[in-house]
């Protein structure tokens, strides 16, 4: 794959559980876009407050300053002048990332979608089924689970909380295998 689109632009999506180092690789590639000397932008939800307002950080404390959202449409109006446009955190967006990332990359843009595949009840979660249908490149990254040590690609919530939106991190959150998770009792 090329850093800069030629003739079209494409659609990259990083998922996985939490803790499976979404975001870190969302910097990475960010970052070989800058040594390519290729304009970016990163963009993620207002929801996400977690570690900074105005950067995205990742669980290792890695960090890159980016444009809060709370208008999905504002996507394309902000990120089409960049070669390459970040998203992270994209669950939390609303449906209307899937065109705003369709219509970035037909203008040529390189966009990279980092977000979670699933909630806390193993359901998916979000824009991001659709995203990953979508997408000209599709990442699915792993965790290492809390309690046997195997590959884990859930999120198991460890708190009672039942809305599906719990903005936290290993004080709510761990990751799990398929044989550890635990989805909630209905």
């Amino acid at each position: 794959m090329h850093q800069k689109p030629i003739n079209t632009g494409w659609i990259e999506v990083i998922c996985g559980g939490m803790f499976s180092g979404k975001t870190e690789e969302l910097l990475r590639r960010i970052r070989r876009a800058k040594i390519a000397k290729l304009s970016t932008i990163i963009f993620k939800p207002k929801i996400d407050t977690r570690y900074s307002n105005n950067k995205i950080v990742s669980h290792n404390k890695n960090s890159m300053d980016s444009i809060n959202i709370t208008k999905t449409k504002d996507l394309f109006n902000l990120g089409q002048e960049y070669d390459v446009v970040g998203i992270d955190e994209a669950q939390f967006f609303d449906n209307d990332l899937i065109e705003s990332c369709k219509k970035l990359a037909n203008e040529k843009t390189r966009v990279i979608v980092a977000g979670l595949v699933s909630d806390y009840k193993g359901l998916p979660f979000g824009p991001m089924p659709h995203i990953m249908c979508e997408s000209d490149y599709l990442d699915k990254l792993t965790a290492i689970c809390i309690k046997c040590g195997l590959d884990a690609s859930f999120t198991q919530r460890i708190t009672e909380q039942t809305q599906q939106v719990v903005i936290g991190e290993t004080e709510f959150y761990e990751a799990r295998c398929r044989k550890c998770f635990e989805p909630p009792k209905k």
